[in-house]
């Protein structure tokens, strides 16, 4: 935790302005996942409808510098280049997000954790009771 004034006011301020551009973002994930969604069953009407929306997203959330210009650009650009290769191959962002399964949060198991490393006080003591 900061201890400067000026440093505790920065963090209120940071995280009023991530509660403010949380929805926005995740709108804007939300429609171009839609999109790609819908080219990746093959449905170009269905895409083609749609990208106005992602698009629309895409702008406002540059303009309230969410994300860069130049990022916004990008994500129209692949969005255009996935709804033109509907019907033939399809491209690795397409297949990423087809691919990708909805996995439970539930479902998750806990990763067993290794046995902990000997400190070097501990080996001190195993020598030294090994010794006796």
């Amino acid at each position: 935790m900061p201890i400067i004034k000026s440093a505790k006011k920065r963090v209120k301020q940071a995280e009023v302005r991530r509660q403010r551009n949380y929805p926005l973002r995740s709108l804007l994930k939300t429609n171009v996942k839609k999109v790609l969604l819908a080219a990746a069953k093959g449905s170009k009407e269905e895409a083609e409808k749609l990208l106005p929306i992602a698009y629309k997203t895409i702008d406002t959330a540059a303009k309230k510098n969410i994300i860069h210009r130049k990022n916004a650009d990008n994500k129209k650009s692949r969005l255009a280049r996935v709804i033109a290769s509907i019907g033939k191959e399809k491209p690795a962002a397409v297949k990423a997000v087809a691919a990708k399964p909805k996995a439970a949060p539930a479902a998750k198991k806990a990763a067993a954790k290794p046995a902990a490393k000997k400190t070097a006080t501990a080996k001190k003591t195993a020598k030294k009771s090994a010794k006796k």
